[in-house]
């Protein structure tokens, strides 16, 4: 099954749907692509089988398929190690992230205050009428990313939830109001602005 496919799904979302049909079937994945949204649906998807990986090649080789065909059909289960460490760096990626750490409505208003809409326009996309249900979400927002812990007023927490929003970045800031974000190996390094 390649994974790009032409159409609504890619190929691991129909290898999804094949197997509800034919749970045992064997399955071997193989892609030149690299993007983490197939990282993603790989791993949500639970599938436990073959995931072959060609960068440089739009085919796999004979003697790339042969062996994978015939450990599929006998039952065993093997990813790449390349796959799997792109895996885990999307699923380490995707667990940083500061949206990961707000219910839905809350993301939705975060996304909103990174487009730095106002209070008044978040409640009427949402179809509020009072502003204050949008106040109170954004003091859920502040609470989950560490905005609200000292004396900083609402305008500055709001200004550094949209910029968390807009870079997908947790980031804290110092007494001097500079702002460091949480790196790959989860160190704070000081923010260059992006």
């Amino acid at each position: 099954m390649d994974v790009q496919l032409a159409g609504d799904l890619n190929g691991i979302e129909a290898a999804i749907e094949i197997r509800k049909e034919f749970p045992r079937l064997p399955t071997i994945f193989y892609s030149i692509q690299d993007d983490d949204e197939y990282f993603r649906d790989f791993r949500r998807s639970g599938i436990l089988s073959h995931y072959a990986y060609v960068r440089k090649s739009n085919y796999l080789l004979p003697q790339m398929i042969v062996p994978l065909i015939l450990d599929a059909i006998s039952g065993r289960s093997v990813i790449d190690p390349e796959i799997e460490i792109r895996v885990q760096e999307v699923r380490q990626k995707d667990e940083q992230s500061p949206m990961a750490m707000l219910e839905t409505n809350e993301k939705i208003v975060a996304r909103m205050l990174g487009e730095g809409m106002t209070n008044e326009q978040i409640a009427s996309k949402l179809g509020f009428k009072d502003k204050r249900t949008i106040s109170r979400t954004n003091g859920q927002i502040y609470a989950a990313w560490g905005l609200n812990t000292n004396t900083t007023d609402e305008k500055i927490a709001r200004t550094r939830a949209a910029i968390i929003a807009r870079t997908d970045r947790m980031m804290q800031w110092n007494d001097q109001g500079l702002a460091f974000v949480l790196d790959e190996r989860g160190d704070w390094q000081a923010w260059e602005g992006e």
